[in-house]
């Protein structure tokens, strides 16, 4: 028989494997770029260099960053990225001064989270619709960025997308909940609150008063067995919060909740403020390539909410992305829990052979937003290299051929007939997409990634030279730290810096270039001269602005 696209992909969800195959299409979708690209600013490598510390010293409780406590997230991402660092070791696969094993536990988190959406959405939309949708939320910008940064978010989406599943079996089939199920669900939210405090067991709390409220009734409640598993969830996580209380006398609490948290709910933290509406204006963006189904799918929904799945994932999402659109700090990967409810909607909507079609002027925004998404990844992954350093990059010149391959597939399967074909091409076709982008095209580049490139420069001019004789003025970016170790000195001027450099032999300062003339007037104070070893120049994407480190070596 001749090979027909369509066919394929209309059989693909009923394959004999679908955990194999939705595993496969993961992998194929988050692995370019995953060991290549280089730490990033800023919380990345906070993250990372918190959990190498805790590697380093065997402290498992307090959490450091350099000199400094870490009072911010509780513990669970570092034991997970400690674990991921001593089995990478240990089977000589890598060592603790690269990336990839800290970004391990985002990449597993991510994968059980794509596989509950499949697992428990079976129940919830069918068997072929929550393929899809597993699918769907595989190749969603937010998710794929995420899996490739050592952080908390992915794997807190691990968590609530099984802890949710459990939650929808218990409410469709109360009387079919078992206590092992129920037993799995606290543990599981007592796990997500080890990784980001209350978010998980939140996102839960508010689709349960939502339902409890739509339904005037609570009595399927009775199946969660609250009674024993609310001590369950907590007992989970209390051991180590007693013992961070009492190793910083309290100051863990006074400074993740007073400080952290707080801020975050009533000021834009770092920055990244928005206002309300900020989440809908960058769905687009963020479950790119399929959010146009998610969109086409909502009218829909919402006049089936009377059906008990319905129900469920419109409680699931609503309330929870309201909470997040309400808090004042603003970033795109805070609505992640909500996403396997949208993609279930989505899915659910494109293989209803009853489906009712979309406002026309919702079709036409949703499609106009694919393709400006589309065109704009392409087309920045090919002048990335130039607005970078100054070069043309072949490889990166593919984004825009990929771009438009994708938006081939899906508008092909879309003129059919076939939103959910349309799906899962956008799916497969978003492999060729990211693989330029975080594959060939970020790692490639030379200008973001200063940190990395300084200490390159510094163990070939200096080899073996420990981190706690190179000081740094001017630059003071995490990712510095993550790759010239924890003990660098992060200096206040230059004059600071020749106070460094003349304060024992061997030593090495690198100096910004805004603080050269006073390094320089410094040095020649003290009777220094100096020996520059090279020099570094880059762009400090975090702050906007260029930078220019050059590196002095003292007398041996």
């Amino acid at each position: 028989m001749p090979f027909s696209l369509p066919d394929l992909l209309d059989r693909l969800p009923e394959a004999r494997r679908p955990r194999l195959w939705l595993a496969l299409l993961c992998l194929a979708l988050w692995l370019p770029g995953f060991a290549t690209l280089p730490a990033g600013d800023r919380d990345e490598s906070r993250f990372a260099q918190a959990s190498r510390q805790m590697v380093e010293s065997g402290d498992y409780v307090r959490i450091r960053l350099g000199e400094e406590e870490r009072n911010k997230k509780p513990v669970g991402i570092h034991w997970a990225q400690a674990a991921s660092v001593h089995l990478a070791e240990a089977l000589h696969l890598g060592d603790r001064t690269q990336i990839w094993p800290y970004r391990l536990p985002s990449l597993l988190g991510a994968l059980a989270a794509v596989l509950a959406t499949f697992h428990w959405g079976r129940a919830l939309v069918g068997r072929r619709a929550a393929f899809v949708a597993a699918a769907m939320l595989a190749c969603s910008t937010v998710l794929v960025v995420e899996t490739h940064i050592a952080k908390t978010d992915a794997a807190l989406l691990g968590t609530v997308a099984i802890a949710m599943g459990l939650l929808g079996r218990a409410y469709l089939a109360p009387g079919s909940f078992t206590a092992r199920q129920a037993g799995l669900l606290w543990a599981v939210l007592g796990l997500s609150i080890l990784l980001k405090g209350p978010i998980g067991p939140l996102v839960a709390l508010l689709a349960v008063a939502t339902l409890c409220i739509a339904d005037r009734s609570a009595r399927w409640l009775g199946a969660l067995r609250a009674g024993w598993g609310v001590p369950l969830m907590l007992g989970m996580a209390a051991p180590w919060f007693i013992a961070i209380g009492i190793a910083t006398e309290g100051r863990f609490f006074a400074q993740a909740v007073g400080g952290d948290m707080l801020s975050k709910v009533n000021s834009g933290e770092e920055a990244h403020g928005g206002p309300p509406g900020y989440y809908l204006l960058t769905f687009a963006l963020s479950a790119f390539p399929l959010a146009f189904l998610v969109l086409r799918a909502l009218p829909g929904a919402w006049r089936d909410r009377m059906n008990p799945a319905t129900r469920f994932l419109l409680a699931w999402a609503a309330p929870s992305w309201l909470m997040f659109e309400a808090v004042a700090t603003k970033l795109p990967h805070y609505t992640l829990p909500t996403f396997p409810a949208l993609m279930l909607l989505g899915a659910a909507w494109a293989m209803d052979p009853l489906r009712r079609p979309a406002p026309r002027w919702l079709r036409g925004l949703g499609l106009g937003l694919l393709g400006l998404v589309a065109l704009g990844l392409g087309g920045a992954a090919g002048v990335l290299p130039w607005l970078a350093d100054g070069r043309v990059d072949p490889l990166a010149l593919l984004g825009l051929p990929a771009a438009a391959l994708l938006l081939w597939g899906i508008f092909t399967a879309l003129r059919r007939g076939q939103p959910g074909q349309a799906a899962l091409a956008g799916a497969v076709l978003a492999v060729p997409l990211y693989a330029v982008v975080l594959g060939a095209t970020l790692p490639r580049l030379e200008a973001p990634w200063v940190g990395p490139r300084l200490a390159a420069l510094v163990a070939a001019e200096r080899p073996g030279l420990a981190a706690e004789q190179l000081g740094v003025v001017g630059y003071h970016e995490p990712s510095l730290l993550f790759a010239t170790g924890a003990r660098t000195a992060l200096l206040r001027d230059g004059a600071a810096a020749a106070e460094f450099l003349a304060a024992a032999p061997g030593r090495a300062v690198a100096v910004e270039a805004r603080n050269l003339a006073a390094f320089e007037a410094a040095a020649s104070a003290r009777g220094l001269a100096p020996r520059v070893l090279g020099e570094v120049s880059g762009f400090n994407y975090t702050r906007g602005r260029r930078v220019v480190l050059r590196l002095f070596g003292g007398a041996a």
